[in-house]
């Protein structure tokens, strides 16, 4: 039982000091969903050739 309080104090350290050295650099805000998120244009997609009439090619 000890060994998972120290496992939970080191991880809780560790984390806060990642956290703390960040800065502003680290975003807690979950996902965004402004304007100013910039994604790439959607490439263009052939349409599929359309099968013969007849049915199964052969």
């Amino acid at each position: 039982m000890w060994k998972i309080a120290i496992g939970f104090a080191l991880f809780a350290a560790v984390s806060l000091f990642v956290i703390i050295k960040g800065g502003d650099k680290i975003d807690m805000g979950g996902e965004q969903h402004s304007g100013d998120v910039q994604h790439a244009p959607a490439a263009a997609t052939p349409t599929p050739a359309t099968a013969p009439a007849g049915g199964a090619a052969r």
